[in-house]
């Protein structure tokens, strides 16, 4: 790309995990240099406003794709280590597991309860040990029901799967890299302009206001997620709504994350319906659990706009209180919703690099692999732009202009 002598103007498109993972990238690259250079962090609504600040926060070294995820796990090991990542965005070592199990808990305070009061499980008699034991399930995850359980399969380990919590994470990222001399515009943009096939600016509209206001740029970073596609509109960047929730449980539970079956009976049936959500305990006590995603609600025009439906969130609810009595009887901190960003037209995603207009590079559609992948996406888009080429992994595979881009 350009001389290390000629100025930059970078403007990075969308201020989630892979945006304040790519600012921060950028402004730690040796060939930055704040008094000549500009690097601009736009951002619609907050740091963090979308999925980056409501998903789960699941690192693994079985994600995917296999071309970033080892170097993405490895950077974020070594960012907690640098920045004190387990106390500032609770990163840590868990177990990950598989657990098949029939829903067998009544709701808190049901009818089918003495005098309204929650069922004990008393898991940790010796029959319920034994049941565990019997089923595979390690020691010390002894927050799940034994009765009803069928199996347990195990996914990763402390070496292989390891977790943030995204919102802290996200928001960490993008202030440290502003302690670097990023600058974080709050603003909505409407459009790159080019000229003879290369960007030349940005035009955004002020958060707040209808102001139009227009950003120079050598380098357009476009990471607006699901968004993607309402900047840029030739991009495969589809979006898919995920509901989630915060749980403080009633008691304080051991580190895994947990992908579940559930069989739950239906309602004057004697069929049972088959639910999965994902369960991961947290630092300081708060377990997340998300369930299955929905196309019912297009995707609004920024992330504050995003609707919450009720009923959703308080089915995760019910079906993770009917194997777990700590979050039965935990109380609920956070009911939300947001939108995932999938790439249309092929496995997985995502789409990495540069595009076939100069000076604009993409990294959306990283699916619910965001975080965990949001560092080495960082690090790989402040390598081209620094260094003209991608250098700590192989992304052939993850080029936007194999989709004509």
């Amino acid at each position: 790309m350009a001389s290390d002598q000629q100025k930059r103007d970078i403007v990075i498109i969308g201020g989630g995990i892979i945006g304040s993972t790519t600012a921060y990238f950028l402004s730690q690259h040796e060939k930055f240099d704040k008094e000549r250079d500009t690097i601009i962090l736009l951002e619609a609504t907050k740091i963090a406003g979308g999925a980056s600040g409501k998903a789960g926060g699941l690192l693994a070294l079985w994600a995917y794709p296999s071309c970033i995820v080892p170097l993405s796990y490895k950077l974020h090991q070594e960012l907690a280590e640098k920045h004190g990542g387990a106390e500032r965005w609770g990163y840590r070592a868990v177990h990950c597991g598989q657990v098949d199990i029939k829903g067998v808990l009544a709701k808190k305070n049901d009818a089918s309860t003495t005098n309204g009061d929650s069922v004990s499980l008393q898991k940790r008699t010796q029959k319920a040990i034994g049941l565990l034991r019997a089923a595979g399930v390690p020691k010390d995850l002894d927050w799940v029901a034994a009765e009803g359980l069928q199996s347990y399969e195990e996914m990763g380990t402390p070496l292989t799967t390891a977790q943030v919590h995204p919102y802290q994470f996200t928001t960490s990222m993008a202030k440290l890299a502003e302690e670097k001399g990023v600058k974080i515009v709050y603003g909505s943009a409407t459009s790159i302009n080019q000229s003879n096939g290369a960007v030349e600016s940005v035009t955004y509209t002020s958060k707040g206001s209808h102001d139009s206001h227009t950003l120079p740029a050598s380098t357009v970073i476009l990471t607006a997620g699901p968004w993607t596609r309402t900047i840029w509109k030739q991009s495969p960047i589809s979006a898919l709504r995920a509901h989630s929730v915060t749980i403080r449980p009633s008691k304080p539970v051991s580190a895994y994350a947990l992908f579940t079956s559930i069989d739950l009976p239906r309602t004057n049936s004697r069929h049972s319906e088959t639910v999965t959500p994902e369960i991961y305990a947290r630092p300081n006590n708060e377990v997340y659990a998300c369930g299955e995603g929905d196309h019912l609600i297009p995707l609004p025009t920024s992330s504050d706009l995003v609707q919450c439906d009720e009923s959703r969130c308080q089915d995760i609810i019910d079906q993770v209180g009917s194997i777990s009595e700590e979050l039965r009887d935990g109380e609920v901190t956070a009911r939300q919703a947001c939108y995932l960003p999938n790439v249309e037209g092929r496995g997985g995603g995502p789409l990495v690099g540069q595009t076939s207009v100069k000076g604009l590079l993409m990294g959306a559609g990283h699916t619910c692999w965001g975080i965990q992948n949001g560092p080495g996406t960082g690090k790989l888009l402040s390598e081209i732009v620094w260094d003209g080429e991608a250098r700590s992994a192989k992304i052939v595979q993850l080029d936007p202009r194999k989709f004509g881009l």
